[in-house]
């Protein structure tokens, strides 16, 4: 399956100065039953010198506890969890979860 066209691309945003991502919180909506579901609706990540980095993003859910702190270099790797296209008129989650790693 190609790229959906759902969606739109955020700004590019950088931590400022030469700062890194060390930790992140997940903006998630529950499930919804026979409701339609959302879950990700945003990302908020904390930069190395403590400032948060945030786009505007969906307004449903609330977001979790902050990850564990990434010391040495920051964030480098990502493993994400995603639902497939569902079909018609089935409801789709797409983003439900991420996983962020380290730097040795």
């Amino acid at each position: 399956m190609g790229r959906l066209s759902f969606g739109h691309w955020s700004g590019v945003r950088w931590c400022p100065g030469n700062g890194v991502l060390r930790s992140f919180q997940l903006k998630t909506e529950p499930d919804q039953g026979s409701g339609d579901d959302t879950a990700v609706n945003n990302i908020r990540f904390r930069c190395s010198n403590g400032l948060p980095l945030e786009e505007p993003g969906g307004t449903f859910g609330d977001y979790s506890e902050w990850s564990n702190a990434c010391y040495k270099g920051g964030i480098c790797g990502i493993q994400t969890k995603q639902e497939p296209y569902q079909g018609v008129w089935v409801d789709d989650t797409a983003l439900n979860d991420v996983r962020f790693f380290c730097c040795e």
